[in-house]
């Protein structure tokens, strides 16, 4: 295969290859593994020969092949004596999928819907079959594989969330037949393990792009190793909250609080499966004593990391806060800092320093719209996992700190904030080491200089109202039989998401993507004399299958004439790992050179915009979109996006687009759901992520989410948007929609659509895609006769304009770097 790529794409496979493994997590072992040679060996389950690179939809990524486990094997030199197995499979696979499409068809006609709507990111569960375990070898490996996608959430039914009675029969029997037995779980989230939590060998290999199996045969065969951890709480179903709800079309109570992920575990005293933070490798590690250091209000954890074992590793110093309980109750932990180790050899010792600033520990007061510490003692705690954390230290504070003074905002959810009844006690031991931090460090007031907008204000004071409305919508065609559908809106780069206006003389159009787990766009493309079109589909798999005719004309569109192309050029891209793998790693700088790869394949392109990273938490297991997302800790998730947007933005001209901004925690219904959540928890767990990202690394832009807060479209949210995004935070970038297509926006639910001209006076000065419809909107709107009693002033969106302006002039004059 590789005599046909491009120089780039072997570069960058070969980049996440080598990345890979640490994005691995070893849940159990036994010693079994690595294996010393190739051999023969007994391969089954669906992941085997049918692997999951990452999950559907808009940021599935084509590259121009993608290695399978059995074909990673085989390539590593062994011989798999399962392939009637693996032949047998297909046939039972290539059945349930006929009829898993053909139901949804059906269900789509009974419900009045398109079929895409209905179906797109749905769920295909696993399929019962029952074969014969006949191969042999020096050991056996069971992939267990699960796809989500886009669209669609979850389910905790036997083939999605839980292991079906085939999956658990093969996997028992196997595990007693073979001395060495793998479990691998091919998965972008959360499997319920419980049937089969005794296995001695379970690897989360998760979902790691075109490479993913020569990644995996590396690490059998200890080339290489898994050095991840957990970033979400892998439990049995059963024990996970159930305060808040999830899945109804309409509202969704975020009753639970800032009880998430291990939060709540942790402060009820349940225990998972495999805790947050948690992950073995092919060694064994000691962290030694701590010492905790203060100057000011930063905290500085340092520690030895010594290499017990006999094999070479790497390992993660997680440190956590026991914060304490006054007015504000609190989790019973909360990360603060992490650091991983670099490679430690066999017997080995690294000195690893972890720092965080006690104020980024503080918590959002509602009764005085600002974050605060209360006085009390702070328990600073280091462990390898969530549940293995000791004492290290107290951080004394005897008064109470207001940290930053902030503003009443995104309104109230209708309900009282969950708190366990009897929460786990945070035991202070009075041996440890005590530090005293004054109030007066602790206070922080962010004075952000506004945006120079004077060149762009420039620009868009002489045009006219017409000029400005095609300025804050996306690129679209006059005719309005050829609005894009979803995801393929650009003309310049086909396949990519979309881009700016192309109207005005002088005015770069920026081309937009999409992500996250690489660039999205068409791998062949024909030219004739109308110019560059798509060969073949632009969505592939599942979404491709639901795309007849009338979930055609449903998005806007019509079935294309058939085009000859005079000559024919490739786009193909590299899928990285999903967004769940890359935070696995714990490591902010291969987030970086995930980034950077990324950056580099936009300069080859000619992009502008990457549409991503994504970071929503996980809040529940069964959000269908968290393969694309990081983790259920807001720090984790944080600190990750921040490494890839500086991987990107590191290319002159080239920039990430941080999404969906914000509590985007469900695909059920996601352009008219609404989210009820308290002001501390969107503070506390919901937005701090994208705080953090904004402040270590000011991407160049940001997507607002689908769905409501507290009864108002997040695009539409000036609290949002200007109060906490730009004046709070200090965000300097441009602010889009996600796609908003005019024919998916349905009117007749409970909670309206988002409007163009509600976005734009909100400071979402970006409409996506765009349409003739919407740029109606906004005139009417300035006019003074808008919906909804939205009105837009010529000032507002002369501001609005010059935002997009100054974005596509600070990319888009930008000299193309040379290619890859």
């Amino acid at each position: 295969m590789e005599q046909n790529m491009n120089q780039y794409e072997v570069d960058h496979l070969a980049t996440v290859r080598a990345g890979a493994p640490e994005s691995m997590v070893l849940l159990k072992a036994d010693g079994s593994f690595p294996l010393a040679a190739p051999g023969r060996i007994a391969l089954y389950g669906a992941g085997a020969r049918r692997t999951i690179k990452g999950g559907t939809g808009s940021g599935d990524v084509n590259s121009r092949h993608v290695v399978t486990l059995e074909e990673g094997l085989e390539n590593a030199g062994f011989t798999i004596t399962t392939k009637p197995w693996l032949d047998a499979y297909d046939g039972v696979a290539e059945e349930n999928h006929k009829t898993f499409v053909a139901d949804l068809k059906a269900q789509a006609k009974a419900a009045g819907q398109p079929a895409i709507y209905f179906g797109m990111g749905a769920v295909e569960p696993a399929p019962a079959f029952d074969l014969p375990l006949d191969g042999d070898g020096e050991a056996a490996v069971y992939v267990v594989a699960r796809d989500s996608g886009e669209g669609n959430d979850r389910h905790p039914d036997a083939g999605d969330v839980k292991l079906t009675d085939s999956e658990v029969r093969d996997i028992t029997a196997l595990a007693a037949k073979f001395e060495k037995f793998l479990l691998v779980l091919n998965v972008g989230g959360v499997v319920d393990l419980s049937p089969v939590k005794d296995v001695k060998n379970i690897l989360l290999l998760s979902q790691l792009g075109a490479a993913i199996g020569d990644a995996f045969a590396d690490v059998l065969l200890g080339k290489s190793y898994p050095s991840g951890k957990l970033s979400t709480t892998w439990a049995a179903w059963e024990d996970y909250s159930t305060e808040g709800d999830f899945g109804d079309p309409d509202d969704t109570h975020y009753r639970e609080g800032v009880y998430v992920g291990y939060r709540y575990f942790d402060s009820v005293g349940t225990a998972p499966i495999f805790p947050f933070g948690f992950g073995l490798g092919y060694t064994t590690f000691t962290i030694g004593a701590p010492v905790v250091s203060a100057v000011g209000s930063e905290i500085t954890v340092k520690t030895t990391v010594t290499n017990t074992g006999t094999r070479p590793g790497k390992e993660v110093v997680q440190v956590y806060v026991s914060v304490p309980a006054g007015d504000l109750d609190q989790p019973y932990q909360a990360l603060a800092a992490f650091a991983k180790t670099g490679e430690l050899a066999a017997g080995a010792a690294e000195e690893v320093a972890a720092t965080f600033d006690l104020t980024d520990v503080a918590s959002f007061d509602a009764a005085k719209s600002a974050t605060v510490l209360e006085a009390g003692n702070y328990v600073v705690r280091v462990g390898a996992s969530s549940r293995n954390t000791v004492p290290a230290a107290v951080v004394e504070l005897p008064e109470t700190a207001i940290v930053r003074q902030l503003h009443n905002a995104l309104g109230d959810p209708g309900f009282t904030d969950f708190k366990p009844a009897a929460p786990v006690a945070v035991e202070v031991p009075a041996d440890l080491p005590r530090l005293t931090v004054a109030a007066a460090d602790l206070r922080r007031e962010d004075i952000h200089a506004p945006v120079d907008l004077t060149d762009a204000l420039d620009f868009v004071k002489d045009l006219s109202d017409d000029d400005l409305s095609y300025i804050v919508l996306g690129d679209y065609s006059d005719d309005a039989e050829k609005q894009s559908i979803i995801g393929q809106a650009s003309q310049a780069l086909v396949g990519a998401a979309g881009q700016t206006t192309t109207r005005f003389e002088g005015l770069p159009s920026l081309i937009m993507p999409d992500g996250p787990a690489g660039l999205r766009l068409s791998p062949q493309v024909g030219v004739d004399a109308d110019g560059p079109f798509a060969l073949g589909e632009a969505l592939g798999g599942l979404f491709a299958e639901l795309m007849d005719d009338e979930s055609t004309a449903a998005l806007g569109g019509a079935a294309a004439a058939p085009r000859t192309p005079e000559r024919t050029y490739e786009q193909y891209a590299t899928a990285i790992p999903i967004g769940t793998a890359i935070a696995q790693s714990w490591n902010p700088e291969l987030a970086a050179a995930y980034g950077d790869l990324v950056g580099a394949e936009m300069d080859h392109f000619g992009a502008h915009l990457w549409l991503a990273p994504a970071f929503n938490l996980h809040r529940t297991i069964l959000c269908g979109r968290n393969f694309e997302y990081m983790s259920e800790d807001p720090l984790l998730a944080g600190r990750m996006a921040a490494g890839i947007t500086r991987g990107v933005q590191a290319h002159p001209g080239r920039a990430v687009t941080v999404k969906h901004f914000a509590f985007n925690n469900q695909e059920t219904n996601r352009l008219n759901s609404n989210s009820h959540v308290s002001q501390r928890a969107a503070r506390d767990l919901y937005l701090r992520s994208f705080e953090i990202v904004v402040r270590e690394a000011q991407p160049h832009a940001l997507m607002t989410s689908y769905n409501l807060i507290n009864g108002v479209h997040t695009s539409e949210s000036a609290d949002l948007l200007e109060t906490i995004l730009r004046e709070e935070w200090g965000f300097e970038g441009l602010v889009m929609t996600d796609w908003v297509v005019d024919s998916m926006a349905r009117t007749d639910l409970k909670n309206p659509r988002a409007t163009a001209s509600a976005t734009i006076k909100a400071g979402n000065e970006l409409f996506m895609p765009g349409c003739e419809a919407d740029r109606q909107d906004i005139l009417a709107a300035l006019r003074g006769e808008g919906t909804a009693a939205v009105t837009l002033t010529r000032a507002e969106l002369e501001k609005q304009a010059a935002r997009v302006v100054r974005m596509a002039h600070l990319l888009g004059d930008v000299a193309p770097a040379p290619e890859v």
